[in-house]
């Protein structure tokens, strides 16, 4: 299986679960609570960790009881944390999710006092140990420079990029990666009413890369190098229960497939279905089965 790098963030996740999302100025009880480690990066580490890959993650904490739980629960699956950034002060980024039983919908409020992980960190990484490396879109500068150094370094290492906010700068990250993941928040706030007119207007500005596009219900799009357009359906489970961290499963899923050689048609399909199960089940342990 592959060595696999992910530079993003990790989160305190508290969630709520509600019997439905409630009305402005409302009062309601709390069905359950729970405490989780969260965030794109991570989420995605410990789906491809229990796919059977070696995992990595490169993120920055500070020294508090809340960043405890996140280097255990990380241990927990094995995923390397030798590259994290230490730093003096701040607050691990919390997120405050409010989870609808009735609808499986989730809503997040982001609370975030703490440096992004820094292009510095980065460079004490030796990028020879790596087999794939996944990048979420965000701390533009710092990512693109990111980009730079392992295209210098080692310009036949896979490096994917996930692109799910509009951010200032942001199509910095376009022209290197060679597998680029949006969500359809992106193409939406960007003004594009389908997967296909994004792609024509990212063709401007990267014509090596792979693009994906998920969708929704409608499920996810591709555009291979040569142009070559493909489709893989939602799998919607039985019964939805938790749509939370499904973008990020989709992202471990298609990143194993590819990983394994399989080919974009076949890889697009099992990341979906990957997706599906998930929202399936609360949490994302137990997926490789």
């Amino acid at each position: 299986m592959a060595r696999i790098l992910a530079i993003g963030i990790a989160t305190l996740d508290i969630i709520n679960l509600v019997e439905e999302y409630p009305a402005e100025d409302s009062k309601i009880r709390i069905l359950q609570q729970s405490k989780r480690r969260g965030g794109n990066a991570t989420n995605t580490l410990v789906v491809l960790s229990q796919l059977g890959h070696q995992c990595s993650w490169a993120g920055s904490l500070v020294d508090e009881p809340d960043a405890q739980l996140i280097r255990a629960d990380l241990a927990r699956y094995n995923i390397d944390t030798h590259a994290v950034e230490w730093l003096d002060k701040g607050k691990l980024p919390t997120s405050y999710i409010t989870l609808s039983q009735r609808t499986a919908s989730r809503t997040i409020v982001h609370y975030r006092d703490l440096p992004e992980y820094s292009f510095k960190s980065f460079r004490d990484i030796n990028l020879q140990q790596f087999d794939w490396l996944h990048f979420e879109g965000r701390n533009v500068d710092a990512v693109h420079k990111m980009l730079e150094r392992t295209k210098i370094l080692n310009p036949r290492l896979p490096c994917s990029v996930e692109i799910e906010k509009q951010r200032p700068e942001i199509e910095q990250l376009f022209v290197l990666p060679d597998l680029l993941i949006f969500s359809q928040d992106y193409a939406s706030r960007c003004g594009f009413n389908c997967a296909d007119h994004l792609f024509r207007h990212i063709r401007k500005h990267n014509r090596h890369a792979t693009l994906i596009c998920t969708w929704g219900e409608q499920g996810a799009y591709a555009l291979d190098p040569q142009d070559r357009h493909y489709h893989a359906p939602a799998f919607p489970p039985p019964h939805l229960h938790d749509t939370l961290a499904a973008g990020d499963v989709f992202n471990a899923g298609l990143i194993h497939a590819l990983a394994r050689q399989q080919t974009l048609e076949i890889s697009l399909i099992e990341a979906s279905r990957l997706a599906g199960h998930k929202c399936g089940q609360y949490g994302i342990d137990g997926l490789a089965t």
